[in-house]
């Protein structure tokens, strides 16, 4: 088979997927193009919040303005040392409906790669000390139909790659929503997939949306498809982990970093 016929192969399949990961109707993709949905996704976590996740079953959605990164949802970034024009000094009418949309926006945020990362251990999982997961898109579709509220009905989950610009260079002409897929190139070296959702309709029908993060249902044991041990993990803080993954049927996936591997020199 020749790499031409393999990638138009490949690339069907994709759009495959795609199509049938949108017709279940509670998790649909972002941007009109294909995105592989097998493609490997992590998450990092502390001990204790792994352990909450699989005592509850719930995934923590931060509000989009509860991020560290100062550039969350603009469209252009002026240079450092750039005059402030005064009459830019308050926010416009635009830029306060942006601001409540930062607060009814929750998303959550995963890594895209095909192997552990020794930056996300360090990051996120407490200097190595965490567990990490993995899934793909496909198993985040499968594993929950989000409800804000029985009362209310379900939403819609937004997905969809990262993509990273210079807006230093560039400025975005996306719509409202669609700006939380986009971020500064200073932080390209995430290599993020999002799962957004947008509460303002809630909002608008008597639903009262909290100001900061939500917690979403997720079936556990179909989400996760391997959970990997932190290098440094402390040994009783193993035990809970096995333990909490075999209370939800799921021990045969739990996996030992790469990092606790013997090196050789000769």
């Amino acid at each position: 088979m020749t790499s031409e016929i393999a990638r138009e192969l490949h690339l069907k399949h994709v759009i495959e997927l795609n199509t049938n990961i949108s017709s279940r109707g509670f998790m649909r993709i972002a941007f009109d193009e294909p995105m592989d949905l097998d493609e490997p996704l992590w998450r990092y976590f502390k001990t204790e919040r792994f352990l909450d996740l699989l005592r509850t079953g719930e995934f923590y959605f931060a509000a989009a303005r509860q991020f560290q990164d100062p550039f969350e949802g603009a469209v252009a970034v002026l240079p450092p040392g750039f005059p402030v024009d005064p009459r830019y000094a308050n926010l416009e009418n635009g830029e306060k409906a942006f601001e409540e949309l930062r607060r009814l926006t929750k998303i959550s945020c995963w890594h895209r790669a095909s192997y552990e990362s020794d930056a996300m251990w360090q990051l996120y999982a407490g200097a190595w000390k965490g567990v990490a997961i993995c899934t793909t898109p496909n198993r985040i579709a499968a594993a929950t139909p989000f409800r804000l509220k029985p009362e209310f009905g379900h939403e819609d989950l937004l997905a969809g790659n990262v993509r990273y610009v210079d807006l230093l260079k560039v400025r975005l002409r996306e719509g409202m929503l669609h700006r939380f897929w986009y971020k500064h190139m200073a932080f390209s070296w995430e290599r993020e997939f999002r799962l957004v959702v947008s509460l303002r309709g809630a909002e608008e029908n008597g639903v009262q949306v909290p100001a900061e993060g939500i917690k979403v249902g997720f079936d556990v044991p179909t989400l996760i498809s391997n959970i990997f041990i932190g290098p440094s993990l402390e040994e009783a803080d193993v035990d809970a982990v096995r333990q909490a993954a075999k209370s939800v049927g799921i021990a045969d996936r739990v996996r030992v970093s790469s990092m606790l591997g013997t090196p050789k020199y000769t």
